[in-house]
């Protein structure tokens, strides 16, 4: 089934929502102090209460920034406030015990949530605001207020010392050549464009005019509090210097320090330390101040954001990183259907510049449909636009030129022959003479049982075709057509009578075919039992999807061997492209792609194929590859042994969204939303949308969070899209498609590409990206969904009943081994779940964030630990030095267990995870026999199919487990290495 074009279709997830205004106010947030003034002015907040009640109220904050005040309350006017001083700590989302027991919870945006923990009991004052924008003016208000209670708050002085205002003057005056104060408004827009180029001049010129108004003055100059004032109006994302607030212990800095914590907690870098702290801090910093004293303001840090170090695409993943040395059957590759076009198939004209294209691409099947042309000269044409033309040998020379410039692994040459004899014979001259030793031609061996690896192969050309009998006196003969549009078109007709056309081939271009001879497809069971590993077939989508819903198991076994290629329908004249996702899923490994036609499909393709160093070759999972595995294409539930992941995403903004390209009769607003597809196997695809905003192209803000279930990670991708809900002609703004196994954990951009494909310059998204294997807090039915699927978790560990009570016996001794492996791993990560809803963190949360938390709660007021590490047995503990509240108490307990579970993994895991590898061991030694064994008990037809598939099922499961680390090695060592710092 395609997906339809997004550019002609709306995103279906969610029901449309709006959002009217980003922020509160006109004017950006970008200081403290842009934060107290607009607590000081007020707002009104929803107040939750434990009993499911919810109320507004509206809350203030004090002049003299002591107390935070509401109304109208039923207790004294001194009794409804709370005082800064006796606040401990401000946490955002729904993270108290409040909000998890709250009835209502549900109903409560995460991001629009926070609560102010006071008094020594550590009570909570639950609150919701009306946007995540205003929560976060809250949230940075009052930790700014906390941070600096023992401190004179000279920031409402104004801004005028910051490091980031010292460093716009020293721009300012660097710029003001007479040395006035003061220059015209185009040098100073000219002077902002340099430092912001994504800025449009209007705006700039908009925002001076709006200050100066403000201050009842109209000139065409510019003075260095107007042109500072408008830089940081302008320049400052306000969801940027929430984080940089949050992450800087509530400075308008980062120092190193700040850098490496955030690197290592949020952004999962490791092995960083402090002096690649600095020196990213010397790159990024744009102050001379801030790069000798080691710390990054605003501007230095939006920059570090946006660079390639913080792309969502995982570096590792931009270079070869997987095993190249497996079956070439074991890797998906990169195909084009119809190279030779850059327009649609019905009259596009033959171009030499459709392979150039391609190749570049990374794609590693190409195709080569040969007429016989004039002069005794082959020739690649579209046969329905003879009008253009290309020589054969032209092509072959283009191809030997951009073979190996975005890879050097194996080339395929897809050969349709449709040339005489005379013209074959100039065919194989010309490869030999272009190709040279390039050209793969070595016979395969019969002893061997599957294909050579991308590895044996680099720099090779293969050329896939007809073959004639291996009698070498037989210099000609007839073979099948390989022209697969016009045998559709005959399989079509009323006429079919099931004969394929016949050719003639010639013995030397036969002699070229290697590893990829063509053969005909009848049928899995005949092709198990009679197919070479070097013969393959080709599909049609037709009959590529048929086969894919009526035995997707089969399909997916048979290419663990065989390569299947896929095209595309004769039907789709308009060179439309089908969904690879569809034949991926069942192993296929050349599904070919019409590369001149864009939208979602090419989208997928080109996602998928940019993982693994855009080499071409991408590994298929391993249940996909394994002889003795079960894996069915249209699984729409758990996969036996792998379990499931929960993927969180949540949409912060977007920068600098351009009109739609197909947009007619509309000016240049646009009211984006985000759609986010889910694609892989049926069970995990899914689709979500943001609310709109409206009228903001610039740097809307969205603050959504999505999470999502993923039973396959090695098969999925995430495609964002990025569209307008008030278009008139096109919606489509932008997208971005990456393989799940290359996102990159913690704060990215995304950078968006047009429809065809390109990269836009300085249009992305804002994400935060979390991967988890559970998440949750509260009770389990409030729990997110990676919870709420609780019972069913553990149902890709379950072994299934063959009927065959010898091995069903081997089978249930591994049914105690597995239930202990998982116990022990749910156990563990209850604990660690449970600290860290004691902490106040969401379930997304790393553990070393966690006890970053843990340790800045077990401190007395006069900055000393209340409690003392302890080494048992090598194992880290913690005790109190004192009497400490039972806040403290609990928080040590859950500590303790998380110890206590690991240090139980710890000491099991190997004998648990020795039974299991024993039983997988014993179950393989029938293997071989379970068909006789199967026939001797009277199972045959369904029966026996069945039996084989349960044990195919049962031997993945223990496979897969024994071969993962049962242990959660990492938190371990991560408390082990904290809990030192903690006292």
């Amino acid at each position: 089934m395609i997906l339809q074009d997004p550019s002609n279709q709306k995103c279906g997830g969610r029901k449309k929502t709006v959002s009217f205004s980003s922020m509160p106010s006109e004017k950006k947030i970008s200081s403290a102090s842009d934060c107290i003034s607009f607590m000081q002015a007020g707002c009104e907040l929803k107040k939750v209460r434990p009993n499911s009640r919810i109320y507004n109220r509206f809350f203030t904050l004090d002049t003299d920034l002591q107390a935070l005040r509401w109304e109208p309350s039923k207790k004294d006017l001194e009794k409804a406030k709370l005082d800064i001083s006796a606040i401990k700590e401000i946490r955002l989302g729904k993270n108290t015990e409040t909000f998890r027991n709250n009835g209502l919870a549900d109903q409560i945006c995460e991001d629009c949530a926070f609560s102010i923990l006071h008094g020594e009991n550590y009570e909570s004052l639950d609150l919701v605001a009306n946007s995540a924008d205003v929560a976060n003016i809250w949230v940075s208000g009052l930790r700014y207020l906390v941070s600096r209670s023992k401190q004179p708050l000279d920031f409402m002085e104004g801004n005028q010392n910051t490091p980031r205002f010292m460093w716009l003057k020293t721009v300012f005056e660097a710029a003001d050549i007479d040395g006035n104060g003061i220059m015209l408004e185009d040098t100073s827009v000219e002077l902002i464009k340099q430092l912001n180029p994504t800025l449009k001049e209007s705006k700039i010129r908009l925002k001076f005019k709006e200050i100066q108004k403000s201050k009842e003055k109209l000139t065409t100059r510019v003075t260095e509090e107007e042109f500072c004032e408008a830089f940081c109006e302008l320049c400052t994302r306000p969801e940027v210097y929430f984080l940089l607030v949050q992450i800087s212990k509530n400075k308008e800095y980062l120092d190193a320090n700040d850098l490496m914590l955030f690197l290592e907690a949020e952004q999962g870098v490791t092995h960083i330390t402090e002096d690649m702290c600095l020196d990213i801090i010397r790159r990024y910093e744009l102050s001379e101040e801030g790069r000798q004293k080691g710390f990054l303001a605003i501007d230095g840090f939006t920059q570090y954001l946006l660079s390639l170090e913080c792309d969502i695409f995982d570096p590792e993943q931009k270079k070869v990183a997987q095993d190249m040395t497996q079956p070439l059957s074991h890797y998906y590759i990169n195909a084009s259907h119809n190279t030779y076009l850059i327009e649609d198939q019905f009259r596009g004209p033959a171009d030499i510049n459709g392979y150039v294209r391609a190749l570049k691409m990374g794609c590693r099947s190409i195709e080569l449909d040969v007429s016989d042309g004039s002069d005794n000269e082959p020739i690649l044409c579209n046969r329905n636009n003879v009008t253009t033309h290309l020589s054969f040998r032209s092509v072959i020379e283009v191809i030997n030129k951009f073979a190996f410039i975005a890879s050097e692994y194996p080339l395929i040459l897809c050969l349709g022959n449709h040339c005489s004899l005379p013209q074959q014979k100039i065919m194989v001259q010309q490869m030999k003479m272009v190709f040279g030793d390039k050209l793969y031609t070595e016979a395969p061996l019969p002893s061997e049982t599957y294909l050579p690896s991308p590895e044996k192969l680099k720099r090779m050309i293969i050329v896939k075709g007809k073959k004639l009998p291996s009698d070498p006196d037989v210099l000609e003969g007839e073979v099948t057509d390989e022209d697969e549009e016009a045998e559709m078109s005959r399989r079509l007709s009323v006429d079919y009578n099931g004969e394929q056309k016949q050719i003639l081939l010639c013995r030397e271009l036969s002699d070229l075919v290697s590893i990829c001879k063509s053969v005909q497809y009848r049928d899995f069971e005949l092709s198990m039992k009679s197919q070479n590993y070097w013969e393959m077939c080709s599909f049609s989508e037709t009959e590529a999807s048929r086969i894919a819903n009526e035995y997707p198991e089969d399909f997916v076994n048979y290419n663990k061997k065989f390569l299947s290629r896929i095209y595309p329908s004769a039907m789709r004249i308009d060179s439309s492209n089908l969904n690879p996702q569809d034949f991926w899923n069942c192993g296929c490994q050349i599904v070919a792609m019409n590369f001149q036609t864009p939208g979602p499909m090419m989208d997928l393709h080109t996602g998928w194929f940019l993982q693994n160093g855009g080499c071409g070759y991408v590994l298929r999972p391993s249940i996909m590859r394994d002889e003795v595995s079960y894996f069915s294409a249209n699984t729409k539930g758990i996969v036996p042994g792998v379990s499931p992941l929960a993927l969180h995403i949540k949409i912060i903004s977007g920068q600098n969204f351009p009109k739609p390209k197909g947009a007619c009769a509309k000016g240049d607003v646009i009211d984006p939303y985000v759609c986010i597809e889910i694609h892989g196997i049926p069970a995990d695809c899914s689709e979500q949308r943001t609310k709109t905003v409206q009228q903001n192209s610039d740097n809307p803000i969205f603050d959504e969070t999505f999470e999502f279930q993923v039973n396959l990670p090695e098969l999925a991708m995430i495609r964002f899209v990025v569209l307008d809900d008030d278009y008139i002609g096109d919606e489509f703004i932008g997208q971005y498609t990456i393989p799940f196994e290359c996102l990159q954990p913690g704060y990215r951009h995304v950078p968006l590409r047009s429809f065809v494909g390109d990269i836009m310059e300085h249009v992305t998204l804002f994400v935060h990206i979390a991967i988890t294997n559970r998440s949750g807090g509260g009770k389990a039915q409030k729990r997110s969904l990676s919870v709420r699927m609780g019972k069913k978790v553990r149902e890709y560990t379950m072994l299934r009943n063959i009927g065959l009570k010898t091995i069903d016996d081997i089978f249930k001794i591994a049914v105690h081994p597995l239930r202990e492996a998982i116990d022990m791993r749910e156990n563990m990560q209850n604990a660690i779940v449970s600290i860290k809803e004691l902490c106040g963190l969401p379930p997304i949360a790393s553990l070393k964030q966690c006890l970053l938390t843990l340790s800045s709660r077990l401190i007395t007021s006069d900055n000393s630990p209340s409690v003392s590490l302890v080494m048992k047995d090598n194992f880290p503990y913690l005790e109190p030095l004192a009497a400490i509240p039972d806040v403290q108490k609990k928080m040590l307990a859950a500590y303790d267990l998380m110890i206590q579970e690991s240090r139980f993994l710890i000491e099991m895991a190997d004998t648990v995870q020795e039974k299991i590898v024993q039983c997988q061991k014993a179950g393989m030694e029938f293997h071989e026999e379970l068909h006789n064994l199967g026939a001797k008990e009277g199972l045959k037809g369904r029966k026996l199919n069945k039996a084989t598939e349960s044990f195919a099922w049962n031997i993945t499961v223990l496979k897969t487990l024994s071969a993962m680390s049962p242990l959660p090695y990492f938190p371990f060592l991560m408390a082990l290495s904290k809990a030192k710092e903690i006292c």
